[in-house]
């Protein structure tokens, strides 16, 4: 058993400075850190708790809405301004996990939560080389339904498990870093990395930095939004194939569009290539085929996965189709 010492920042700068520190691990809610460390997989020998930093929803001036780091998802959910003008992302974290984790769970530690599949989570029996770098990959030739069909590598193929994250990366949200060399804003669709041949290393964050706030920006088009999971039971699992998109319409046709997909890669996939296929004509099954085909050229099947290629074409049709309805 690893010696575990606990302290707790109340200021960033605090946050910043014991964060960095080797062997310590920022703590918010604790659902997935926490979790980790029962399974062996996670052995900090410190632990920041950062939920005393701000957890405030506020709208900007420009209309922008700037969410505190150590919210609660559930927090997040419930706000009046989210439900009116980002529906899809209050639908998003609503479909993720159970009533008591989004109360616990944080929004800076959801985004930087692990991307983990079963191999990951098994100390004892696995191969996983983002656990154990260079130790090599079992879901490849293993039980890979869940597992990357668009951005994974032959060093991982594990599937980023977070809902909400899906659709901050179509509500082009921005995140705020703190670290010992100032403050930066990255976008979220570039927070997260591909595994390449590094898949240990899962974010642009270095050890020392950390997620303050996520900013949202006002569009009408994110008031036009929803999101769909489709997942093996009703509740608390994660998403076979998740798609949040929003658009805007105007004589017919689609004059502004974000799309993006969750279970699929790596990391929170943003449809660019769907996007500006669709832009500007009429929105038409046809046309989202046609569209999706383009974006999945890539798609690396395998025998357990093949499926989410279909079941991603279709609940992409028929999110957007509903869509089209809605907003017209």
């Amino acid at each position: 058993m690893t010696p575990v010492t606990y302290a707790r920042a109340s200021l960033v700068g605090d946050a910043v400075r014991m964060g960095g520190a080797q062997g310590a691990r920022l703590l918010g809610g604790g659902t997935n850190l926490v979790d980790l460390m029962r399974k062996g997989v996670e052995q900090p020998s410190q632990l920041i708790d950062v939920t005393a930093l701000s957890d405030s929803i506020k709208q900007a001036d420009d209309g922008s809405l700037m969410i505190g780091a150590a919210a609660s998802n559930s927090a997040v959910a419930a706000h009046p301004l989210v439900r009116s003008h980002y529906p899809m992302l209050a639908r998003a974290i609503l479909a993720g996990a159970s009533a008591q984790i989004r109360n616990m769970a944080t929004v800076g530690g959801n985004l930087m939560q692990r991307t983990r599949c079963l191999y990951f989570n098994d100390v004892a029996g696995s191969r996983c080389n983002k656990r154990a770098p260079g130790s090599g990959c079992d879901a490849i030739g293993g039980f890979n339904r869940y597992h990357a069909i668009l951005g994974g590598s032959e060093a991982c193929i594990a599937t980023h498990p977070s809902d909400m994250c899906v659709a901050l990366a179509a509500l082009d949200a921005q995140v705020h870093i703190a670290g010992p060399d100032g403050a930066r804003v990255v976008p979220l669709v570039d927070l997260h990395r591909l595994p390449g041949e590094r898949p240990d290393v899962e974010t642009v964050l270095d050890p020392s930095e950390i997620i303050v706030a996520i900013a949202l920006p006002a569009s009408p088009l994110f008031a036009k939004s929803t999101y769909r999971k489709v997942r093996d039971r009703a509740s608390y699992a994660f998403a076979l194939v998740s798609v949040a998109a929003g658009l805007t319409i105007h004589q017919g046709g689609i004059d502004d569009i974000r799309v993006a997909f969750g279970g699929i890669a790596p990391k929170p996939w943003r449809a660019f290539q769907i996007e500006a296929a669709l832009r500007g004509g009429a929105l038409s099954a046809a046309a989202i085929e046609a569209a999706f085909e383009a974006e999945f050229a890539g798609a690396a099947l395998l025998p357990g996965n093949g499926f989410k290629h279909g079941l991603a074409k279709r609940t992409l049709s028929a999110l957007l189709l509903d869509l089209a309805g809605d907003v017209q």
